[in-house]
């Protein structure tokens, strides 16, 4: 496979996971009724068996065997599974305690972390339009610090979680699916204990629950590997800073759910910090799309 094509197939998959992604707060809102915890604990839980039966049918154990015995990789691993687990239990809170403005904030922040990430780890260097977005972005969250005494502290804590797994995912070199699969391993028998023995609400006995409730929980599988599926296959064909550009799908859909449909107040702070990170984006992209069509040009 050429470069260009792994970069088209790269492309078309992060467009398919944060559209999933931006749209996925409306399957939350439909399970509000379960706490954050319990729903954490079915999404390992239904996510780890729905990739489990996806390796069983492509004949994979073998290539997770040998990534279980790599204990470089193993390490990695279990670093981006607790980086995950912890933005999953983050957004979930978020969604459902009305603060999917703030989630949508962090989603937004997350591309010009990327590019802050790919430099300082990966060596990726940093043009001049490209360093003022981020300013730009630092700029909007300090206004609303300073100015406002409102520390955005769900935006930065699900763009640093998340900024750090893509990172980290892609210093691994793992499959997507195999990937996810040992994420899921590690934080399985938490989330089992917590589940069968630990969670005590009106929705942890499973026979209390309706049979729509119970098949929404399962759903959780799908709805959380999907879209991660799609992202880890991205990174692995796209520059970290390429794949921050189609983030901004995700925030946006998040962002017109929390404003129209779900009536989440649009604060002064907020339209402040989001005004500077919409700038900061703007700008990115514009420098992002200027250098490709640059790079394009015919050397005389």
């Amino acid at each position: 496979m050429t470069t260009e094509q792994e970069s088209r197939q790269g492309i078309l998959l992060a467009i398919a996971a944060y559209t999933m992604w931006g749209i996925a707060p409306i399957y939350f809102k439909a399970i509000s009724q379960v706490p954050a915890l319990e729903i954490l604990s079915h999404r390992v839980i239904w996510s780890f068996i729905l990739l489990a039966v996806l390796l069983q049918i492509g004949r994979r154990w073998r290539g997770t065997r040998d990534i279980c015995r790599s204990k470089s990789k193993m390490l990695l691993l279990i670093s981006t599974a607790l980086l995950v687990g912890v933005n999953w239990l983050i957004y979930i809170w978020a969604v459902n305690s009305n603060h999917m403005l703030d989630a949508s904030l962090g989603y937004y922040i997350n591309p010009l972390l990327n590019v802050m990430l790919g430099l300082i780890f990966l060596g990726e260097r940093l043009r001049k339009m490209q360093w003022f977005a981020v300013a730009l972005a630092t700029c909007g969250v300090a206004i609303q610090v300073i100015i406002f005494g409102s520390i955005p502290i769900v935006a930065i804590a699900l763009a640093l979680t998340f900024g750090f797994y893509g990172l980290l995912r892609k210093k691994v070199k793992v499959d997507a699916q195999t990937g996810l699969f040992i994420e899921t391993l590690v934080m399985l028998p938490a989330a089992a204990i917590y589940l069968l023995w630990i969670a005590d609400s009106a929705t942890s006995d499973p026979s209390f629950n309706t049979v729509t409730l119970n098949m929404l929980l399962i759903c959780a599988g799908i709805v959380t590997t999907l879209p991660l599926l799609c992202f880890t296959g991205a990174a692995t064909r796209l520059k970290l800073s390429t794949l921050g550009f189609f983030q901004y799908i995700g925030p946006s859909l998040m962002f017109l759910l929390a404003v129209l449909v779900y009536g989440e107040s649009f604060t002064i702070d907020k339209a402040i910090t989001f005004a500077f990170i919409w700038s900061a984006l703007v700008i990115f992209s514009y420098d992002g799309l200027k250098a490709k069509k640059h790079s394009r040009k015919p050397i005389s």
